[in-house]
């Protein structure tokens, strides 16, 4: 399979289905492009002709594709049944699914103002309404996760739900918004994890720049 993603400093949809192979070891070709470069759309279309022509997307081995980063999560553990990308028990598993679209589908004005950028530190900037409300429905969904499945992710072992939040962790790391301890303790365990932190490497070796993600006003 070959998954096509954008700038791992900057791709926070690119960065959930990344994990997710990279974390239970599903083989893979990545296939990494420049977001905003002219022709993008169309080549990405030319791989796959029903996408809209956006980064994440899965070109399976028979040349039909996947795209958005939930539909592809939800393809690999569809796929892969023995790794437990969803948690096992089906109360966990609606659970998970359903703190997985919300994220998927919300938190609108924490993605507008604090964008992802790993190579960035904008600490306590942007902490608007919108902002500090979103991020306190984040830390409500993770608070109860890790008290009700005991941690050390969301749902006891890492799996598409923390996937999906990874890249919040990513914002958290470069606008540093205060943080309740156990929010604080789940993004250190995020950080820390194998996948997560090749992907945090390899974005902050990349030299490709998108000129209005750097500056913060």
């Amino acid at each position: 399979m070959k998954l096509l993603i954008g700038d791992k400093n900057y791709s926070s949809w690119s960065m959930r289905p990344w994990l997710l192979f990279e974390h239970f070891g599903i083989p893979f070709v990545e296939v990494l492009l420049h977001l905003r470069e002219p022709g993008l759309k169309a080549a990405l279309q030319a791989q796959a002709p029903a996408s809209p022509g956006k980064v994440p997307c899965l070109i399976d081995e028979d040349g039909s594709a996947t795209w958005d980063s939930l539909a592809i999560a939800e393809t690999l553990a569809e796929r892969f049944p023995e790794h437990a990308l969803w948690p096992r028990d089906p109360a966990a598993r609606r659970h998970a699914r359903s703190v997985s679209a919300e994220m998927h589908s919300g938190f609108g004005e924490l993605r507008s103002t604090m964008w992802m950028n790993i190579r960035a530190s904008f600490p306590g900037r942007n902490a608007t309404p919108g902002a500090l409300a979103d991020i306190a429905r984040i830390e409500a969904i993770w608070r109860g996760c890790l008290q009700t499945y005991g941690g050390p992710f969301l749902f006891g072992e890492f799996g598409i739900a923390d996937a999906m939040y990874a890249p919040v962790a990513m914002r958290f790391l470069t606008w540093e918004p205060a943080l309740s301890s156990v929010s604080q303790g789940y993004v250190e365990r995020l950080t820390k994890l194998p996948a997560v932190a090749a992907w945090i490497d390899a974005a902050r070796r990349e030299t490709h720049a998108l000129p209005d993600q750097d500056v913060c006003s």
